[in-house]
């Protein structure tokens, strides 16, 4: 149980990391889908779901400790956006996409100092 703990924090740490980058890119691909596409939007958009998804696994491997004593991240509303985005990502639209990626970054701004919270 222990190790599993230690493991979680260990994954949390990473994800501080990274998160402070993707929120940052998410801010970049707002702009590029919100008129100022380049010729590397797609692939710039593709590496930011590839991270958002990657977050999405440590959440869900790390959500007892993000919660431990007191709720951080509230999973369903974590989970309420994402599938909005996934669902502007999907139907291909670039301005529902920025829409989506502006109601999201708070969420994914809130999971990192979610994870800075729970590990100290």
């Amino acid at each position: 149980m222990e190790d599993n703990r230690k493991e979680q924090v260990e994954a949390l740490e990473v994800l501080i990391e990274f998160n402070e980058r993707l929120v940052k890119n998410m801010t970049i691909i707002v702009k590029e889908l919100s008129g100022q596409r380049l010729d590397d939007t797609d692939k710039f958009l593709k590496s930011i779901v590839d991270a958002i998804n990657w977050e999405i696994q440590v959440v869900n491997g790390t959500m007892d400790v993000l919660n431990d004593r007191k709720e951080r991240l509230n999973k369903n509303e974590f989970n309420r956006a994402v599938v909005s985005l996934g669902k502007a990502i999907e139907a291909k639209d670039d301005a529902g996409m920025a829409e989506e990626f502006k109601k999201i970054i708070p969420i994914f701004e809130q999971l990192g100092a979610s994870a800075k919270e729970a590990i100290k």
